[in-house]
């Protein structure tokens, strides 16, 4: 009397990568700013041909006045929603973490102080190409994220959906 709440879950997860990574390489060609794709940050940039799950995909919600990026090494203060592809149970996709609980606002949500080197590469990717105040929606392979493992509530091969806003850092 079970239902499997993720099934043929590395298919759909693999066809919904190829498939953002193409709305965004046509938005970004008919010159549509908003999206944006950046390789893992620590791949090199003489590197001149890496696989596109080496990449995170991101749409500019809101950009911010900040200038400079954190560093690798800076720490950070973010709102931040982290959630998977929909699922059995979960029409919108299960949330896994958020600091914008339902029914709060980005002037009462919480906030997460982190160090960007201890986070999952893709999630430290995005943060080092933000400015205070840039709002994203971000989108990370399972290869930049929790792999073929998985981690707690996320399985293995989740592109994981993050919604992202640099307070500070």
């Amino acid at each position: 009397g079970t239902v499997e709440e993720y099934p043929d879950w590395q298919n759909k997860n693999t066809a919904y990568w190829a498939s953002t990574v193409s709305k965004a390489q046509n938005a970004i060609a008919q010159g549509d700013t908003s999206w944006k794709i950046f390789r893992n940050y620590s791949i090199e940039d003489t590197l001149s041909s890496a696989p596109v799950t080496d990449n995170i995909v991101v749409n500019v919600l809101e950009n911010g006045t900040g200038s400079g990026s954190p560093l690798y090494t800076d720490s950070v203060r973010v709102r931040y929603e982290g959630r998977l592809l929909p699922s059995t149970s979960y029409a919108d996709g299960y949330v896994f973490d958020t600091t914008w609980p339902e029914g709060t606002t980005d002037a009462t949500a919480g906030v997460a102080d982190f160090k960007v080197s201890k986070l999952t590469d893709g999630f430290a990717t995005a943060l080092q190409h933000m400015h205070i105040g840039d709002k994203w929606l971000v989108y990370v392979p399972w290869t930049l994220a929790y792999g073929e493992s998985g981690s707690g509530s996320i399985p293995g091969y989740s592109v994981l959906r993050f919604t992202i806003q640099l307070v500070a850092y």
